[in-house]
Parts: structure tokens; C-alpha cells; sequence
């Protein structure tokens, strides 16, 4: 563990505690400083240390500019520079502290790996990317994120991009899209916090439906193969349903499917059971620190047939799972993508709840949005480098 280690290397154990708490996570993203990619701290100039992803998150586009989160000082990106007390810090309490992605591929029970074969998008053609889903007609890839124009449209390849959605007050723009998905006949689905509404577009970007003063915060939405969309509420704790004529723009129905839900944000639903998986975030907003996650599986009636949280996985596998993503692969397995490891981890069928096989191990910052396409492979949306990472099983790897 990590204090033996320390230990046998002459640190007293309550200084590798202290270590962990306070110089060795980014105090902007609260994750973990590493050696490998995003992880890495960086000093600004002013004196501060985040990560590099957050560097990446926090400049502009063009002028690379920036402000310290903490003291306000400007500076540019290309001003900052790897933190080497920090670096050499994690190098003498060694890498068993924490479980680096690495580390994870080495678990007992790790699966034939996935290998990221092709990736696109990259900042400035996406910017703080959120929500990914792929059109069921045509695997094109759908992404909604912070640019001028919030909803942008790849080829199944990740070329040819088109945008619409224009960042505005009016109602048929988008001010803030937490989520998106496709409709069977090709329509675009967004969910926008801006105005807590759902808004539909053709595939060219014509608004057809906005739905308002329905929700209170509408947060993860999915498609259901009866061309039926789920929305979640998380400031109000409730699953909906709504079925809509999308080529007229006519709402037919919205009902509510479940309440007393804590926080639900992402949802997703198997095409080959029917069942509906809703991530919830159990601690309230803003509470510092709190990286709590729950998974809940209802079947086509709505029953609760699984469940299981963040403190529960942690005591099965060898490192913190923060789930901030939820998917099902085509053999009814729940897929979440962890912020924590970074990893995309299976947690097996719903009624054999938790089987956990991590499937991506490395090169991953911060996933926060899963699709797989039909060919099956796996599409990751990782806002840390606001890119479309595309994985599949290579031959040898395994099943």
C-alpha cells in the first residue's frame, strides 16, 4: 500500500496523508497530479500549481490567455511549466499511492483491453465539450459543447464537421447545452440549462420544438428504439418521457417515470432489454470534495432491478470509481465512464450487479460522455482535450 511504501522509503506515514490531501491534487478539478498526459501539475507564474488539463480548460482558444483560479493574475498557457518539486514528490512516495492507469491494467480481473485507435475534434473545433450521441441512420457523431455554435455534427469518421445553434437569448438558440441525443428519423435533442428547456432541431438545424417550463434543471437525455425521449431532472429528481411528432414539432405526451431520484444526470437505455440506467450525483451542488456516484437500473416497467454506488465499487476494485457517464453495450452491460481512474469500466448485467472489468485503461483525461456505434466500437467524449476518442478490441487484445 501506499504508507508501506513510503514507509520502506524513510517517509513517516502521516506525512504521506498530508501529502495526498494537499499537494497532490489539483484544487481546480480535484483530481489526482501525475506523471502521465492531463495529469501533470503545472506551475502558473503566479505561483500556483493545477493540472494541465485544467491549463487547457482554462486559456483561450486563440490568445492561449488565462487567469489564475485563485489570484486573478494573467498569464498565457505557453507561460506555464511542469512543477518539479511536485513531480519529484510523486516520485519518492512512489506509484502506489494511487493507482495510476497503468496500475488499473494490471487488475485480476481486467478483460481484453481496448485500444483508442482514431481520435478528432481537438480544441478550437471543440470547446468544453459535454454530451455525444451518434444518428441511428446515418453513425454520424453529434457532439454539444461551449463554441459559438453549441451543437456540431461529424462524419461516422469525424470529418466533414457542421455546426448550428447559435449561443443567444432567443428561444431557438442554445445557451448552455449540458446533453444531446438523435432521434431514430434524425432529429437533434438538446438539453439546455440556460433556459431549462428541450430543444429539437432537424439534422440541418432548424429548431422544430422547444419544450419549456417543464422542468427545473433538464440535465441527460437518450433516445428509446420506440423514437421516444428520456429526460432527467436533476434539481427536481424525476425521469420523463416524451413522445413527439419531431417532423411537425408537435409534443403528443411528456410523463413523468420516476421521482425521488437524488440528482440524476446522465441516462441511457438498452436497445436489446429495454432496461433504463439513470446516474445519479448524490450530494448536493457545490458540496466540496463529495465525488459520491450512484448507477440505477429499472426495467421497461420501471422496476429497480440493480443498483450500486461509488463506496460500493470501492470495495471491490483497486481504485476510486467517480462514474460521470452511463451507456449500455450491445450484450445489456452497464458501461460507465470514471473520472477518477481516468478508465471506462463494465459493471456487467444489471441483475449481476457489481461485475466489474475495466476495458479502457490509458489514454483518457476526463471522460464525460459514452455511444457505441454499430460496428461496436466505442466512441469516448473527453472534455479535457475536447476530443472524440474512437476504441475498439484489436486482434490479440481478446473478447
Amino acid at each position: 500500500m501506499g504508507e508501506e511504501a513510503a514507509a520502506a522509503a524513510g517517509v513517516r506515514p502521516e506525512l504521506v496523508r498530508e501529502a495526498e490531501v494537499s499537494l497532490l491534487e489539483c484544487k481546480v478539478c480535484f483530481e489526482r497530479f501525475g506523471h502521465w498526459q492531463q495529469r501533470r501539475p503545472r506551475n502558473l507564474p503566479c505561483g500556483h500549481v493545477v493540472c494541465l488539463a485544467c491549463v487547457a480548460a482554462l486559456a483561450h482558444p486563440r490568445t492561449l490567455g488565462l487567469e489564475c483560479p485563485f489570484c486573478r493574475r494573467a498569464c498565457r498557457a505557453c507561460d506555464t511549466s511542469d512543477c518539479l518539486p511536485v513531480l519529484h514528490l510523486l516520485e519518492l512516495l512512489g506509484s502506489n499511492l494511487h493507482l495510476s492507469p497503468s496500475a488499473l491494467s494490471t487488475a485480476p480481473f481486467a478483460p481484453g483491453a481496448l485500444t483508442c485507435c482514431h481520435a478528432f475534434g481537438g480544441w478550437g473545433t471543440l470547446v468544453n465539450p459535454t454530451g455525444l450521441a451518434l444518428c441511428p441512420k446515418t453513425g454520424r457523431v453529434v457532439v454539444v459543447h461551449d463554441g459559438k455554435r453549441r451543437v456540431k455534427i461529424f462524419d461516422s469518421g469525424g470529418g466533414g464537421a457542421h455546426q448550428f445553434g447559435e449561443k443567444g437569448d432567443a428561444a431557438h438558440d442554445v445557451k448552455y447545452p449540458l446533453d444531446v441525443t438523435v432521434t431514430n428519423d434524425g432529429h437533434v435533442v438538446v438539453t439546455d440549462a440556460g433556459d431549462c428547456s428541450l430543444k429539437v432541431f432537424d439534422f440541418f438545424g432548424k429548431v422544430k420544438l422547444v419544450v419549456g417550463k417543464q422542468f427545473s434543471l433538464p440535465w441527460g437525455v437518450e433516445i428509446t428504439p420506440h423514437n421516444e425521449v428520456l429526460v432527467t431532472d436533476t434539481e427536481a429528481g424525476t425521469l420523463h418521457l416524451l413522445e413527439a411528432d419531431f417532423p411537425e414539432g408537435v409534443l403528443r405526451r411528456i410523463e413523468k417515470l420516476q421521482a425521488h431520484l437524488c440528482n440524476p444526470r446522465g441516462v441511457a437505455v438498452s436497445w436489446l432489454t429495454g432496461a433504463i440506467a439513470v446516474l445519479e450525483h448524490p450530494c448536493a451542488f457545490g458540496t466540496a470534495g463529495c465525488n459520491n456516484t450512484r448507477v440505477k437500473v429499472f426495467n421497461s416497467t420501471m422496476q429497480l432491478i440493480g443498483q450500486v454506488d461509488s463506496f460500493g465499487l470501492n470495495l471491490l476494485f483497486p481504485s476510486k470509481v467517480t462514474a460521470s457517464a452511463v451507456t449500455f453495450d450491445r450484450q445489456g452491460n452497464v458501461i460507465v465512464a470514471d473520472t477518477s481512474g481516468p478508465a471506462i469500466v463494465c459493471l456487467g448485467k444489471p441483475e449481476e450487479f457489481p461485475s466489474l472489468k475495466p476495458m479502457v485503461t490509458h489514454g483518457l483525461s476526463r471522460p464525460v460522455a459514452l455511444a457505441f456505434t454499430k460496428e461496436n466500437s466505442l466512441l469516448v467524449l473527453d472534455t479535457a482535450s475536447h476530443s472524440i476518442k474512437v476504441f475498439k478490441v484489436m486482434e490479440g487484445n481478446g473478447g
